[in-house]
């Protein structure tokens, strides 16, 4: 009886909750959600006896978004194991639990301390165990349950794009599709109709309409015409709640442009094109335009085709205007004012393409009459070509003319031309113009093997209005003359072997030549005249400009005679003939049977050992000059004049003498006797000066010792006074240094050493006086005589 009874109270607590109930299951997993309380229950097999103990749980749940000023109460935590006397103690664990979620350890109150969004997390899953206080062992064993998050409509829907593009023909049927728009809404779509979502049109009547629950968008009024309008601009709002009052909505902007259709047949307006209208009559276009202007253009919308009947006071003038089509046409020519002054064309205008439900609009064509008169214009010179081709030979002399250019201005008034050459296409200034009548000559020699061709531009102006000016290309072709000899192709160093037989082919030989004749390159190959009797190699011309080096003898001597020079002389066979010597070098060398090559060093065979003799005369003469340069050097030093160190009266300088003794403090009373400054026996007799060697010794000057009390200053004026007369002391500047200290004071010694022996007390108050920098040490000693004093 004592289950049941609480079983009764824990479903009033959760009676604010009918409508959230679910199903008990068979394990601890079912969360009958009426009860916002969870208890221990042996509940087995609907038998009200207490034989096994189990958690029985809730599903509890929670409107987000709390706004009370306490925490939201969740449930209760209960085990009929609890006797109220404090023994047990409950635990919470899981998805926010000792942050969002807290429990009473005591009585297993769950609370919620913040503010739970369900967008962020719709489920928190959570385990509660109640474990004994004293041995802190649990009493049921760890369970899981749910706490869920029920949702209120907080969130507005939210169009997929903030602007839609679309587009529709002109003159549509209504109902037409234009486009479908969508929004969403992050609230619960199973809970309530916080998430149902209704499309309706704020902007964009009578003209478009909306489906409340698709968002397709389609036309509304019947034939819309895009050259009336062709924009227009619709908006949507999407509000959810079904659409009933207090709930929440968005808006996104649909612009909707109208594509043209072939709905309009065409006519030629009296003001057709952005020319300078003259005259309208009986459907004729009378025009003015400048000879200078481009070609028309038209920017209608759609396909026409235009035919044209061009009468230009009685001659036929055809590609000189240009017509818009649907198919490619030739580009117009331009106008010349000075050729043709009017032009008369009949132009007939027609659609390729008409639909068939606008064929009662009228014929889909037109045509009119139009005259245009060309205006003149001030034009720039033209050139008699588009471009011109010069030659010259490569020897010429500077100032050689080259030929000419000619330019000439187009208008009635034939104003006179000047010309001049682009310097940006002639920057080395090779080429100049005569201003006046527009002769090519060149101001500097010419060179076909560095530069072939060269291109630069030519300027012609006119002398009464400056800014016309026109430019043409002019390509200069340097023309090859035979200036440059005939060489080898490449430097020649070949070999014959000791054994090689008479008339055998060693080396062949190949020539090069910058020029370039007109009927190529014929090259001949000789031995020089100097080497051509008595040689024991000749030269053989293949006539094809080659060359072989034949032996003339059966067997060569290396150690006779290891390299031959063979002076080889090239000529070739234009004018003026070119001809130039090369040096073919050939070595003798040891071969095997197959005639390749295996030594050519003769000297190997000669000193098998040693060094040649080539390095031995380097050698001995390395050894020579060294011998001289000791022997010079020695000289120097025994004929060098004994001169003291400063030469010149400007060399003046200060000599510092560094001794780095350091002493051995002030219990050290043998590293230095003091006395030595006081007594002047104590220098040492042998001190000589070091910059001269002395012509003859002078002994030092002796100097009565100082009286043990005398003056500091007396002291240093008697040892400068010395210094002053003494003939051995340095005639530069030096630093003589005298450790004297002197004797008595009337001070006494100023150290805090000796202070302790005083017997007698000292006052220091007057330190007081001295000011902050000497409060620290009046402080310590007045302190002092304070607690003496006490």
């Amino acid at each position: 009886m004592r289950t049941y009874r609480y079983f009764l109270l824990l479903f009033w607590v959760g009676q604010p909750y009918p409508t959230l109930s679910t199903p008990l299951s068979k394990r601890t997993s079912g969360f009958p959600a009426k009860k916002r309380a969870l208890e221990l229950s042996g509940n087995s097999k609907n038998e009200l006896n207490r034989s096994k103990r189990s958690w029985m749980w809730n599903q509890f749940f929670l409107l987000e978004e709390y706004t009370g000023s306490d925490y939201q109460y969740v449930g209760k935590l209960h085990s009929d194991q609890d006797r109220g006397d404090g023994s047990l103690k409950y635990i919470l664990s899981g998805d926010g639990a000792g942050d969002l979620f807290i429990i009473n350890e005591n009585t297993g109150d769950i609370q919620a301390t913040k503010r739970l969004d369900r967008e962020e997390k719709p489920v928190y899953i959570l385990r509660a165990q109640a474990i004994n206080r004293r041995t802190g062992r649990p009493v049921e064993p760890e369970s899981e349950f749910i706490i869920k998050i029920h949702d209120i409509n907080d969130n507005e829907p939210i169009f997929t794009k903030e602007v839609y593009t679309a587009t529709v023909p002109e003159m549509s049927d209504v109902g037409t599709f234009v486009v479908q728009v969508t929004a969403t809404d992050a609230d619960d779509p199973t809970y309530g109709n916080s998430a149902k979502v209704v499309y309706s049109i704020l902007q964009g009547q009578p003209y478009f309409s909306v489906e409340s629950e698709t968002g397709i968008i389609k036309t509304a009024l019947l034939n819309m015409d895009r050259e009336n309008r062709e924009q227009y601009q619709v908006v949507i709002q999407a509000k959810d709640m079904g659409g009933q009052m207090g709930g929440l909505s968005g808006t996104t902007t649909v612009n909707i442009t109208l594509t043209d259709v072939n709905d309009n047949p065409p006519r030629f307006p009296q003001m057709m094109f952005d020319y300078i209208s003259v005259w309208v009559i009986n459907s004729t276009y009378q025009f003015k335009t400048p000879e200078s202007s481009p070609p028309a253009s038209d920017a209608d919308v759609g396909e026409m085709i235009y035919t044209k009947n061009v009468s230009c006071l009685g001659f036929l003038c055809l590609g000189c205007f240009k017509y818009v089509t649907s198919s490619p046409t030739p580009h117009p020519k331009l106008l010349d004012f000075e050729k043709k002054k009017v032009y008369t064309l009949k132009v007939e205008a027609s659609n390729p393409h008409v639909e068939p439900r606008f064929l009662y609009l009228g014929p889909f064509k037109d045509s009119a009459t139009v005259r245009i008169v060309v205006e003149d214009v001030d034009e720039p010179p033209v050139f008699s070509k588009l471009a011109y081709i010069l030659q010259i030979r490569e020897d010429a002399q500077i100032n050689t003319t080259i030929g000419s250019v000619t330019a000439q201005d187009p208008d009635a008034a034939r104003n006179p031309v000047k010309y001049s050459v682009d310097r940006h296409t002639d920057m080395d200034r090779i080429f100049n113009i005569d201003s006046g009548n527009g002769s090519i000559f060149t101001s500097k020699l010419l060179d076909r093997e560095t530069l072939l061709w060269h291109n630069i531009t030519v300027i012609a102006t006119e002398i009464n209005n400056p800014k016309q000016s026109s430019r043409v290309p002019l390509y200069i072709k340097v023309l090859d003359v035979n200036d440059n000899a005939p060489e080898f192709a490449e430097f020649y160093e070949t070999f014959v072997c000791e054994k090689a037989k008479a008339d055998q082919l060693i080396q062949t030989l190949r020539a090069v030549d910058k020029d370039d004749p007109y009927s190529g390159h014929q090259f001949s190959f000789s031995l020089a005249p100097e080497a051509a009797s008595g040689s024991n190699f000749t030269i053989q011309d293949n006539k094809d400009n080659t060359a072989g080096i034949l032996t003339r003898k059966n067997g060569y001597n290396r150690h006779e005679m290891s390299t031959y020079l063979l002076p080889v002389v090239i000529s070739d066979n234009d004018y003026p003939v070119q001809s130039s010597t090369g040096t073919v070098t050939v070595r003798v060398c040891a071969c095997d049977h197959h005639g390749n090559m295996q030594s050519c060093h003769a000297e190997a065979l000669i000193h098998p050992t040693g060094l040649s003799t080539g390095a031995l005369v380097a050698i001995l003469l390395c050894i020579v000059i060294l011998l001289v340069t000791v022997v010079l050097f020695a000289a120097l030093r025994r004929q060098r004049k004994k001169e003291p160190l400063i030469i010149s009266k400007e060399d003046i300088r200060d000599n510092i003498v560094s001794y780095n003794d350091e002493g051995g403090g002030e219990e050290d009373t043998q590293a230095f006797d003091i006395g030595t400054l006081r007594n002047p026996e104590a220098i040492e007799d042998n001190k000589l000066r070091r910059d001269i060697v002395p012509e003859a010794l002078f002994l030092p000057r002796r100097t009565p010792t100082a009286r043990d009390n005398t003056d500091v200053r007396d002291f240093i004026n008697q040892r400068l006074k010395e210094n002053d007369t003494d003939p051995t002391a340095p005639p530069y500047d030096s630093l003589a240094t005298y450790a004297y200290e002197g004797t008595g004071s009337v001070a006494d010694s100023l150290s805090s050493l000796e202070s302790v022996t005083t017997d007698g007390d000292q006052d220091y108050d007057y330190l007081s006086d001295w000011g902050p920098r000497f409060k620290k040490l009046a402080d310590m000693y007045g302190g002092v005589d304070s607690d003496k004093d006490s």
